[in-house]
């Protein structure tokens, strides 16, 4: 379960009236029902790889936010509100989702948000594996991953070949394909500097989510930090300590910071 701490802004109250997500075997002709009724011109997907996505495995991950009806999809609406709202007062449209340390539910938190995103009629979503050295959310979702983010840096492999549609309207993936040593140097290498200023100036009606290590664990996000306009920092409840989570929050971009997510692991 997510909560959100006291580093983030009061919310006025979860006003999106958000739609379900359609679900990889979602009935096709609900969804044009749904869109024509929003307003909604659905992105064409023709260039991206198409998986399909078992929805058995998605909930055994708690992948909720791929979900219709979940009790914990609430504390994820209340955190897409109060996100949107600093972002979207400021201009921002790149997220880096990071933890004080591994395996508190950083990648969990970063897939669960990019899919309540895609649940809004207003912006798509590309979800970015940016974990180079152990990528995940493939995993999570249960797709195999082929190229990925590291073949389009260092092969120029064209995005279309790299971008992932899971059959979710509106969210597309980037997965990191295969792993490498030289992370922090290839996420801030002018290419990837290239890529993301293309991605974030060319589509102003698209948020940009990157899965990036967590802070203990190497330097990427550091050396990412400066490259997006907003972080959000994971921690585990009643597991990290303050003055950990105080220490790895003065080396980040004060101003950048949104606030941080107290994530449960029960």
């Amino acid at each position: 379960m997510v909560e959100v701490l006291k580093a983030f802004k009061k919310s006025q109250g979860d006003q999106d009236n958000a739609a379900p997500v359609e679900k990889a075997d979602s009935d096709s002709g609900n969804r044009s029902v749904n869109v024509s009724r929003a307003g909604w011109v659905s992105p064409n997907y023709a260039k991206s790889r198409i998986v399909s996505l078992d929805m058995r495995v998605v909930e055994a991950n708690r992948c909720l936010g791929l979900l219709a009806d979940v009790e914990e999809i609430e504390h994820f609406k209340l955190l897409r509100t109060q996100i949107s709202q600093q972002m979207e007062d400021k201009g921002w449209n790149t997220l880096m989702v990071t933890s004080v340390r591994p395996g508190e539910g950083k990648t969990l938190t970063a897939i669960n948000l990019a899919a309540m995103f895609a649940r809004e009629y207003v912006k798509t979503v590309i979800l970015v594996d940016a974990d180079l050295q152990k990528q995940s959310i493939h995993k999570y979702l249960g797709y195999e991953q082929e190229v990925g983010l590291v073949a389009h840096l260092l092969e120029n492999v064209p995005m279309e070949d790299i971008i992932v549609w899971p059959k979710i309207e509106k969210l597309t993936i980037i997965s990191g394909g295969r792993t490498v040593k030289e992370s922090a140097e290839l996420l801030t290498s002018p290419r990837m500097r290239a890529l993301l200023q293309e991605m974030k100036s060319r589509y102003a009606d698209r948020y940009l989510f990157f899965d990036v290590p967590s802070l203990s664990r190497s330097a990427d996000a550091f050396s990412f930090a400066p490259l997006v306009d907003a972080i959000l920092v994971v921690v585990e409840a009643g597991k990290t300590p303050m003055p950990e989570i105080q220490k790895a929050l003065a080396r980040l971009p004060q101003e950048k910071v949104l606030g941080l997510v107290m994530n449960r692991m029960e």
